[in-house]
């Protein structure tokens, strides 16, 4: 009997999510696991692939872990636990092992009741478009190589991942450590009780840091709203301000995303992480910056300014790091705070964006306001819609034609630009929730809400109908 992958289950190029015993259940993670396993088998040649396994700090993580690892033993895979830690010391560690692959059970910013399974390369890298599809095909179309008894794989812990990920953070060769122990910052931190909690505090010791921090136990139960957006960081804007320290370091539940509070206790949005980490790489090695299409201005001003190319990638971690490789780019990520520094890994990380800014800060003795206030303004809108909301190709034909923007990218979606007015657009479905994604960006908050409204509106006469949730407007920039 064919497995029936349940209705609602968002599955991609590289994994699935879905929420915990509803669509996402240990019976669900066990066949999509052992389709993994036997895809690696047959990729790699190999009839025992290695696999490392990891998780975040989610409650139902180690039920989901404990199921994919009994699935990947079953087909024959060894596998390397490495418990708790962030997504991005999980991948580093494939390449270290010299795995197959990797599974990481993390829902990254998704509500507390989802969780997810991201499936990973030996590259240390998820799936991508071509990839993905091969290994689906095992889902339901293959037979899975059960094992008998003498060929069921085998499970190792490995407890040194985290360390071996400082230490290669700390041999980044534009950081300065000694200077940095000397200089001994003060850093307010909240790792949302994540799995950031087990790599970050350590790394900001071995930085000579003074670490004043809130949910810092890695239980898995968050107490603010996980993405690591502004108006979430209220908490943290509250320690900067009553501790004195010199900025606030915000992540996700998977540590893979950084955002930064200023020494005023002002959140300043997630686009300057990768700005400000940018800047700092490009003093040392000027080379091309790869971003992706929904990610600020303010990035593309930092290259700009350092006279160095500047790429835009479809939305999707993988998408940015294919296009990285592609460019030779020296730094790349997404302008979520997701920051991808090629001289660790090809992943986005928020312990290496962590270190990037206080070099920054350290070389530049500017704090971080200044930094802000060297950036030109930009308002960022965003607006979510339903995902049914409509043929998505009629509304892009639509707002085309009306818009007539000096450049059209329909890489992901629909992007449309003005570069000389510092105005863009862009419109596409969410590949990790199920709702369609409006995103503008202008000098203005005016000027930005316009060209939502303008999409919205193209959506109705396209679609035949509206009903967005209400705007959210981020600064980018000032």
């Amino acid at each position: 009997m064919a497995f029936e992958i349940p209705p609602g289950l968002m599955v991609s190029v590289s994994g699935i999510r879905g929420r915990v015993g509803v669509e996402l259940t240990p019976e669900v993670v066990s066949r999509f696991a052992a389709a993994f396993g036997a895809y690696l088998r047959e990729e790699s040649g190999r009839p025992r692939p290695l696999v490392v396994i990891a998780r975040d700090a989610r409650t139902s993580g180690p039920m989901f872990a404990a199921a994919a690892t009994a699935a990947l033993q079953a087909v024959g895979c060894d596998v390397v636990d490495l418990g708790l830690v962030p997504t991005p010391t999980a991948l580093f560690s494939i390449r270290h092992h010299g795995a197959d692959g990797g599974i990481v059970v993390t829902a990254s910013h998704n509500p507390v009741e989802w969780n997810a399974l991201k499936l990973c390369s030996r590259a240390g890298m998820f799936l991508d478009a071509e990839e993905g599809p091969r290994m689906r095909a095992f889902v339901n179309d293959r037979p899975l190589p059960w094992c008998s008894w003498d060929g069921v794989g085998g499970r190792t812990c490995d407890d040194g991942a985290v360390q071996r990920h400082i230490d290669a953070i700390l041999r980044i060769p534009y950081l300065d450590v000694p200077a940095l122990r000397h200089r001994r910052f003060r850093v307010a931190l909240d790792c949302i009780r994540g799995a950031g909690a087990v790599l970050l505090p350590r790394l900001l010791e071995a930085l000579g840091c003074e670490v004043v921090g809130i949910n810092l136990e890695p239980d898995g139960r968050f107490h603010r709203p996980p993405e690591p957006v502004a108006e979430n960081l209220g908490e943290l804007e509250r320690l900067v301000r009553e501790s004195g320290a010199d900025l606030g370091l915000a992540t996700d539940p998977d540590g893979d995303r950084l955002a930064l509070v200023s020494e005023r206790g002002r959140a300043i949005g997630e686009d300057f992480t990768l700005a400000l980490a940018a800047k700092l790489v490009l003093r040392h090695r000027p080379g091309p910056v790869v971003t992706n299409l929904s990610t600020s201005r303010v990035v593309e001003d930092v290259a700009a300014r350092a006279g160095v190319p500047f790429h835009r990638a479809p939305v999707g971690e993988i998408n940015v790091a294919r296009r990285m490789q592609a460019e030779g780019a020296v730094i790349g990520g997404e302008g979520n705070g997701g920051v991808i520094l090629p001289d660790v890994h090809l992943t986005r990380d928020a312990a290496v964006a962590a270190a990037l800014v206080l070099q920054l800060l350290l070389e530049t003795g500017v704090a971080l306001e200044g930094h802000v206030g060297q950036e030109r303004p930009y308002v960022i809108v965003k607006e979510k819609l339903p995902r049914d909301a409509g043929p998505l190709e009629e509304t892009y034909r639509i707002l085309a034609e009306e818009l007539a923007a000096p450049q059209v990218d329909r890489q992901d979606g629909l992007w449309l630009a003005w570069p000389a007015e510092g105005r863009w657009l862009h419109l596409r479905p969410s590949g990790t929730e199920p709702i369609l994604r409006i995103i503008a960006e202008a000098p203005g908050e005016a000027e930005a809400r316009a060209l939502v409204d303008r999409a919205r509106a193209a959506l109705a006469r396209g679609a035949g109908r509206a009903g967005p949730a209400p705007a959210e407007a981020a600064g980018a920039g000032g």
